[in-house]
């Protein structure tokens, strides 16, 4: 019997090495929402997520796991294992959560990888129509002859709208005041009727209200002028290096290891490419992007400690 049991055991471990050297992925991949289903990074995510179940051979499932600002879901992957069968994808929003948060039980720096950034969504500056003020030089020197007396709103405390227009306000030495509002719609309703005079907004939420001529579009915050507005100008143009985008993207646990990160890249990378994918994302106003880790790494961390610092300049209090 003995030989019998030698034979066995010795087959049996031969078998370990073939498991172990299965192809990623040989199972299903959990790709975490963190917020509930039905909202754009939801239906964006299935979308990429059956793009990504055809270029890999095996099923990428959503798990919406909202709650937090995004913090609940985005904790689950920063603790998940590193074998590449938990994805995060979140918004922008995530670069706030250091400074906006008194206490976060994950760093998003340092617990998690950036596998590559899927969309960019430009903001744009609006000003109610009846204002006059139809250029950022307008904007700048009215609220230079009367500091104050300009208001803008936002969704929310130290949302990137928020803090978008107080990068404009940093870089031209101006002062407006910001009037907050609990969420975008309640902020439209107002702008729309001219209660507050200015905005940070989503391009395609401000379209309408462009197109039917309540709203004046002032300048567009991305790097570079937008398709949809070519007569827009971009900060950048008064202000070099300026630089204010929403974006999505893909995120894995930090020990995940290289050759998985380059595979799920790859098919973000592919998904990003279909005409199917390109012509919902527009509808969202969003643009495909399908970065490099080595480019939205950095770029991610450089929006955290430039967030950071202006929370910090602002002295919002900590949230709980």
């Amino acid at each position: 019997m003995k030989p019998v049991l030698t034979a066995l055991a010795l087959a049996a471990s031969l078998t370990v090495p073939a498991q172990a050297a299965d192809p990623y992925p040989n199972k299903s991949v959990r790709l975490v929402v963190p917020f509930p289903a039905g909202g754009a990074t939801d239906v964006i995510a299935r979308m990429l997520a059956q793009k990504a179940s055809d270029a890999s051979g095996q099923p990428f499932v959503i798990d919406n796991r909202g709650g937090a600002a995004g913090n609940i879901g985005s904790d689950n992957v920063a603790k998940s294992p590193g074998d590449g069968y938990s994805v995060l994808q979140t918004v922008s929003a995530l670069s706030l959560s250091p400074a906006l948060y008194r206490k976060l039980p994950f760093d998003p720096v340092k617990d998690l990888t950036a596998v590559s950034q899927l969309t960019a969504s430009p903001l744009i500056i609006v000003a109610n129509a009846k204002t006059g003020i139809s250029s950022l030089k307008d904007l700048i020197d009215r609220a230079k002859a009367k500091p104050g007396a300009l208001n803008f709103g936002s969704g929310g405390v130290a949302n990137p709208q928020h803090l978008t227009m107080e990068m404009v306000k940093a870089a031209a030495g101006i002062d407006i005041v910001h009037i907050p509002f609990k969420g975008d719609a309640p902020l439209f309703t107002s702008l729309v009727a001219g209660d507050i005079e200015l905005a940070v907004t989503p391009l395609s939420t401000a379209l309408p209200h462009i197109e039917a001529g309540t709203l004046r579009a002032i300048a567009v915050t991305s790097p570079r002028r937008n398709a949809a507005f070519p007569d827009v100008p971009a900060v950048a143009e008064t202000f070099p290096g300026f630089s204010s985008t929403s974006w999505q993207g893909w995120f894995v646990p930090a020990s995940t290891p290289r050759d998985i990160v380059m595979k799920l890249n790859g098919y973000a990378r592919t998904a990003l490419q279909s005409p199917e994918v390109i012509a919902a994302l527009k509808k969202f106003g969003s643009d495909p992007v399908g970065s490099s880790p080595e480019e939205f790494g950095p770029s991610f961390k450089a929006e955290v400690e430039r967030f950071g610092k202006i929370v910090n300049d602002l002295k919002l209090p900590p949230q709980d």
